[in-house]
C-alpha cells in the first residue's frame, strides 16, 4: 500500500490518495498538532457532500487534534468497483484501519463516524481495539430486528437503479425530504455521492450490513460519544439508546433542534480533548452510568 505525494489544497487541508485492494481512497488532513481524529462519513455520502449539507462540522477537534476526513471506497473522489463485498461494514473497517496505520503507525487515534461510518468504526473497534482510543458514533443507523425492512428496500433501489437509473432516487429523496429536526436547514439535501455503476452494490451491500450484534459491544471499554437526533425512522433514537445501554463506557447527547445538531462539533472537540486531559485513559469498564448514559442535552 503506497500513498501518493499529499498537496496543500486553498482550504488549508493537506490531500492525499491510500492504495487499497480495487480502491484508492482520497483523504484530506487538517491540523497541525497532537494525535489524530479520522472520520468515517455516512453511506452514498462524502466528505464534499457533508460540506455542502452543512450539518456535521468537525473542524473544532483540531484545536488539540489533527482530523483526517476521507472518502469511503467508491464515495466522493475515491475509486471502487461494482461489487457489493467491498462495500459491507466489515470491509469498509478494514479500509478505515488501514488508513489509521497509515496516518498514525503505533498510536491510537480517536474513531469518528456518522450512520455507516459509526457501522465501520464500531466494526474496526471490535477487530482491533488498541488501534482507537476514543469513539465518536454520530446517527448509528437502524439495526437488528428493526433492520429487516429496511434491507428489502435497499435491495429494491438497488433492482430500480439498474433499470431506470440514480435520477429515481434522486426524486424520491427530493419528495420525501429531511427528518423533522433538519427541516430548517437550507442546505441539507440527500445526495447519492457514488459513480451510477457503483450504486446498487453499495444499496446491496448496505441490504446485507448491520452493527455487530449488541453483546458484542460489552467488551469496547473506550469512552464513547454517542449522538443521535429524533424523528428520524432511519436513524431511530432506538439505535443509539440500545448501544449506550451496551458499550460501557458511553454517553448519549440527543438533539431536538437543528441548533443543538450543530453543536455536535463543539462537544466531539471537548470530549476528545478531554481524552488529552485524562492521558487517553479509557476507564474502567462497568455499567456506563459514569459516562452518563442517561444524559440527553
Amino acid at each position: 500500500m503506497t500513498d501518493a505525494a499529499a498537496r496543500p489544497v486553498d482550504t488549508g487541508a493537506v490531500e492525499g490518495r491510500f492504495e487499497r485492494p480495487h480502491a484508492t481512497l482520497a483523504y484530506s488532513t487538517t491540523g497541525r498538532r497532537g494525535p489524530f481524529v479520522v472520520h468515517a462519513h455516512g453511506a452514498l455520502s462524502s466528505r464534499a457532500h457533508e460540506r455542502r449539507a452543512g450539518l456535521f462540522d468537525w473542524t473544532p477537534v483540531t484545536a488539540t487534534h489533527r482530523l483526517a476526513r476521507y472518502d469511503a471506497r467508491g464515495h466522493g473522489e475515491s475509486t471502487g468497483r461494482a461489487v457489493s463485498a467491498d462495500y459491507r461494514y466489515a470491509s469498509l473497517a478494514a479500509d478505515l484501519l488501514a488508513l489509521c496505520d497509515h496516518l498514525s503507525p503505533g498510536v491510537p487515534v480517536s474513531g469518528f463516524g456518522a450512520s455507516m461510518g459509526s457501522a465501520t468504526v464500531l466494526w474496526a473497534a471490535l477487530a482491533r481495539p488498541e488501534r482507537f482510543d476514543r469513539l465518536v458514533l454520530a446517527i448509528p443507523a437502524v439495526a437488528w430486528a428493526a433492520r429487516e425492512p429496511r434491507r428489502s428496500g435497499l435491495r429494491a433501489a438497488a433492482a430500480l437503479v439498474e433499470r431506470r437509473g440514480r435520477g429515481v432516487l434522486e426524486t424520491a429523496a427530493r419528495l420525501s425530504g429531511p427528518p423533522a429536526v433538519l427541516a430548517g436547514a437550507p442546505r441539507y439535501t440527500t445526495e447519492f455521492d457514488l459513480a451510477e455503476p457503483l450504486l446498487p452494490a453499495a444499496l446491496r451491500a448496505s441490504a446485507e450490513s448491520d452493527l455487530p450484534a449488541p453483546e458484542a459491544l460489552r467488551g469496547l471499554t473506550h469512552p464513547v460519544l454517542l449522538l443521535a437526533w429524533d424523528t428520524d425512522p432511519r436513524h431511530p433514537l432506538a439505535t443509539a439508546r440500545t448501544l449506550a445501554a451496551h458499550l460501557p463506557n458511553a454517553r448519549l447527547h440527543v438533539s431536538h433542534t437543528l441548533a443543538d445538531v450543530r453543536s455536535w462539533g463543539r462537544r466531539a472537540a471537548a470530549f476528545v480533548a478531554e481524552g488529552e486531559r485524562s492521558g487517553g485513559d479509557r476507564g474502567t469498564p462497568g455499567d456506563g452510568s459514569a459516562y452518563g448514559n442517561g444524559w440527553t442535552g
